[in-house]
C-alpha cells in the first residue's frame, strides 16, 4: 500500500512499524469528526473592492480572528480572486454565484461592518434569507448590535 492510500485526513491506518493499527485510526478519526463538529462552518463577510491589499489583509486578520473564536472561517473573497477578475463584470457575477452556493453550506455569517461593501450587503441578505445567524463585528473585532 502506498502512502497517500495508508493516509486518510492526516491520520494513519497503520503504525510506526507499518502494521495495520484500525482502532487507533477509528479512535483518532472520532476525535477529528468531533473536533470539526465542535467548530461550525462560519462565513467570512468583509470588503474586497477598494484597496484590495488592505481588504485581503483584513480578511485574513478576520479569519484568523474566527479561528480563535472557535470557528472554520470561509472567505471566498481570498481565494476567488487567485483565479478569477473582479474587475470583469461577467466573472464577478459568477464569482457572487460562487459565494451564495458557499454561504448554503455555512452555519453562520461573520460581517465586518467597520465598511460595508454593495457586496456584502448582497451576501448579509442571502444569509437572511437563508435564516443564518449572523454575528456582525466592528474594526477591533469586537460584536456589536444593530
Amino acid at each position: 500500500m502506498s502512502a497517500t492510500t495508508d493516509q486518510v485526513f492526516g491520520l494513519f491506518r497503520k503504525n510506526a512499524h507499518g502494521y495495520a493499527d484500525p482502532t487507533s485510526y477509528k479512535a483518532l478519526k472520532k476525535i477529528q469528526g468531533a473536533e470539526c463538529e465542535a467548530r461550525p462552518l462560519t462565513y467570512i463577510c468583509s470588503p474586497f473592492s477598494g484597496n484590495v491589499r488592505q481588504n485581503q489583509a483584513l480578511a485574513r486578520d478576520f479569519c484568523a480572528f474566527a479561528v480563535a473564536g472557535g470557528q472554520i472561517p470561509l472567505a471566498p473573497h481570498l481565494f476567488l480572486p487567485q483565479f478569477m477578475d473582479d474587475a470583469d463584470p461577467d466573472q464577478r457575477e459568477l464569482a457572487m454565484f460562487f459565494n451564495r452556493v458557499l454561504l448554503a453550506k455555512c452555519e453562520a455569517l461573520w460581517a465586518y461592518v467597520g465598511h460595508v461593501s454593495t457586496g456584502m450587503r448582497l451576501e448579509i441578505g442571502w444569509a437572511r434569507d437563508l435564516d443564518l445567524p449572523i454575528k456582525y463585528f466592528d474594526s477591533d473585532f469586537q460584536e456589536v448590535t444593530f
